[in-house]
């Protein structure tokens, strides 16, 4: 069984989680989302998986694309320190 990558960041995981919850509220299996928002659906699977950091035009995309506002998306998020700072 393949190992499961981790998010990158606590942020892009909760921010990929609630992208794949709108997903699901919707109905829409990531080929349908993905087609919705103009991407690939690997890259939606990476999106979901925290695993891809989005620019804001990406971020603006994926939320269009699920009917909901980039703050639904992004309100609240974790923000994480980078080390050093």
């Amino acid at each position: 069984m393949p190992t499961v990558k981790p998010p990158n960041s606590p942020t892009l995981g909760e921010f990929g989680e609630r992208v794949r919850l709108r997903r699901e509220e919707l109905g829409w299996s990531q080929e349908h989302a993905a087609d919705q928002i103009g991407i690939h659906w690997t890259q939606l699977g990476r999106v979901e998986r925290g695993q891809r950091s989005s620019r804001i035009e990406s971020i603006l995309k994926i939320a269009a694309g699920l009917q909901t506002t980039p703050g639904a998306l992004m309100d609240g998020l974790p923000i994480v320190e980078a080390e050093g700072a």
